[in-house]
């Protein structure tokens, strides 16, 4: 892979014309990338850096992928506007194995160099804290415009906090790394990192930033936190049924950023996002996934048919009460918001709408009712 290839879509490449002096080398560079285990799953903004380590990987170079189990004790503050609460031990070592997994989905596992920091923090002393404090000072650390914001407005910064960019910095004296892979809320914990090899004596690595995702909205970055998020791990028709949520002005950017070698969008809108939701699906599903949640997906939204595993409900004979039985058999989450989709003429029976809040059981077996757009369930008759 040429090296123009290896530094495409970077924001950040510092300090400039330091990682194509070291590329024409022709010497292996090992490639850092952290990843805080602080929720269960990964998303396609993860993605973007993480296709980009695998670049580096298919080049020759060496993956190193460094699971953060004890910075994910303390939160990366990068854009955060108040302290992150703490997980237990127990749930980072749940969210680590998960993270690890589904990475590998993008990166070839048996050419990952796999690390956890606790290798090294699990046993860290004083003295050796002491040092790593002092290879930098307060005021560099105050000048992070998260820290900056939250000084400015008098909002709590925690001393743990403080001590998570030097954390991430010795995570790359301990590996040397020459190059470390981040989103652009990185960069100031990328340099840091720089500096802070520097004083170990070690040669500074090569920050270099990738742009972040949006959501699928559009907007905002893509987070779990947003309820805006593609899952790695979600089934291929709820990855392809959100891609065809995203607005339209964002394909260009989700072709680029995800899948830099495939054509960009080039008709109509609705046929790249299908395409898209394709993409993905064989991205993490194996090939032919796509074609498979497309058609869930036409059968649901464009034919209106339930989907062919819909699951069955049982009610007796006599009158059944609708709002009920959307609680009880649909998953609706109250009878309040059944009467407000019976109103709205959100309930259907294989397609015609209901009108009643109570219909006899005989006029609904062996038939599907519907709620809202997802939400099916073919009614039985007891005995």
């Amino acid at each position: 892979m040429s090296t123009d290839a290896l530094i495409a879509r970077a924001v950040d490449l510092q300090p400039p014309g330091d990682l194509a002096a070291r590329l024409a080398t022709g010497t292996p560079l090992r490639v850092k990338l952290g990843v805080d285990p602080t929720a269960p799953d990964i998303h396609l903004g993860h993605a973007v850096v993480l296709g980009k380590l695998r670049e580096f990987q298919d080049a020759g170079h060496t993956a190193v992928l460094i699971i953060g189990d004890w910075t994910a004790r303390v939160g990366d503050p990068s854009g955060r506007s108040s302290t992150r609460p703490m997980l237990s031990a127990e749930e980072i070592e749940a969210n680590a194995e998960t993270y690890q997994a589904q990475a590998f989905t993008i990166l070839d596992p048996e050419r990952t160099e796999v690390r956890r920091n606790g290798e090294w923090f699990a046993e860290m002393g004083l003295e050796p804290l002491f040092r790593l404090a002092a290879s930098s000072t307060v005021n560099q650390l105050l000048r992070r415009r998260d820290f900056a914001e939250r000084m400015g407005d008098d909002r709590p910064i925690s001393v743990l906090e403080l001590l998570y960019p030097l954390m991430q910095a010795y995570d790359s004296v301990m590996l040397d790394a020459d190059v470390e892979l981040g989103g652009t809320d990185q960069l100031f914990n990328l340099m840091l990192g720089r500096e802070v090899q520097q004083a170990y004596g070690r040669r500074p690595q090569v920050a270099m930033t990738l742009p972040i995702l949006p959501g699928t909205d559009g907007v905002r970055r893509m987070s779990k936190s947003s309820g805006n998020y593609i899952g790695v791990s979600e089934p291929p028709e709820e990855q392809f049924g959100k891609v065809m949520s995203v607005p339209d002005a964002q394909m260009a950017e989700f072709y680029a950023l995800l899948f830099p070698g495939a054509q960009g969008p080039e008709g109509h809108p609705n046929d790249d996002k299908r395409r898209l939701g394709r993409l993905v699906a064989d991205q993490f599903h194996g090939e032919g996934a796509g074609e498979v949640a497309e058609a869930h997906f036409d059968r649901l939204f464009r034919d209106r048919r339930a989907p062919d595993d819909v699951r069955e409900v049982e009610v007796p004979p006599g009158i059944v009460h609708i709002p009920a039985l959307l609680v009880d058999g649909l998953g609706v989450a109250s009878r309040s918001e059944a009467r407000r989709m019976l109103e709205q003429g959100g309930v259907s029976v294989d397609g015609e709408v209901i009108a009643g809040v109570d219909v006899d059981a005989a006029a609904l077996a062996g038939r599907v009712v519907r709620a809202g757009k997802k939400r099916f369930a073919r009614i039985r008759l007891t005995d």
